[in-house]
């Protein structure tokens, strides 16, 4: 089952120099229980893509589906059949775990009594349990992004867009989101859309990569077939393959070595 298409997606902007085509046609479909991986090197038009599939910014070409709603004739229904975790993240520091959450399944509409309902139920499948009177602020880097897709998954969406989950997190905390997204696959067939910096990231986590380049998709696979087409060998790394799929560079010379470049 597909649970997002889209064709030819686009999107312009205006500027004072001149019109510039961040999205020139993006065409992918997303499969219902899989892990997506979503990359690009800077400019590639990774981040204007996931803004115009979460309704936050409206295409100017092309078409969309989400969960079988279409993206310029019922946006609400879009945004109710997906969740969003930004990569600032969206935490109250001065509200406690238990409140954030209440507060979320209140804005989502719940009942008081199913929003207290709720956010105990997430807080025991996203390890926040012995947290809920602990304010946002002395939260740890790890603990806050479980908060993030606690929050994100109030509504019980069909598809989660991650962007950049992991970033600034120390590995241990790193290592734990990954298992976390791993569960929402398995255990409750959510439907995982991730954009990263990070190759390895990407590897571990995703069933299937979509690389864009100048605001097209250049390749798409599975990691292992885009290794032994691009890079020559089921042994080649992501970076490598990653390379020659876009011939162009992921790293900063002060980067971490297998990080994409911010847009």
């Amino acid at each position: 089952m597909t649970l997002i298409s889209t064709a030819g997606l686009a999107r312009t902007f205006l500027t004072k120099s001149g019109p510039v085509e961040a999205v020139r046609g993006i065409d992918l479909t997303v499969r219902a229980g899989e892990i997506l991986g979503f990359l690009g090197p800077n400019g590639a038009g990774k981040t204007t893509t996931l803004r115009m599939l979460t309704t936050l910014l409206a295409p100017t070409g092309g078409t969309a589906t989400v969960a079988g709603h279409d993206l310029a004739a019922d946006p609400a229904a879009v945004r109710r059949a997906c969740g969003y975790v930004a990569q600032s993240g969206g935490v109250d520091p001065q509200l406690t775990v238990r409140e954030e959450l209440v507060t979320q399944g209140r804005l989502y509409r719940l009942t008081k009594t199913r929003a207290v309902e709720r956010a105990g139920e997430l807080a025991r499948d996203l390890g926040l349990h012995g947290l809920l009177e602990r304010r946002c602020a002395a939260l740890s880097g790890g603990q806050r992004r479980r908060l993030d897709i606690a929050m994100a998954l109030t509504h019980r969406p069909k598809v989660l867009f991650l962007d950049e989950p992991t970033t600034g997190l120390d590995p241990g905390s790193r290592a734990d989101l990954w298992d976390l997204v791993r569960r929402l696959r398995d255990e409750h067939g959510t439907t995982v859309f991730l954009t990263t910096h990070y190759l390895d990231e990407a590897d571990a986590l995703s069933d299937r990569l979509v690389i864009v380049d100048r605001g097209v998709v250049a390749a798409e696979g599975t990691p292992s077939a885009l290794k032994l087409r691009y890079g020559g060998s089921l042994d080649a790394s992501l970076q490598d393959t990653f390379l020659a799929v876009t011939g162009r560079s992921t790293t900063p010379a002060d980067a971490a070595p297998t990080a994409v470049q911010d847009f």
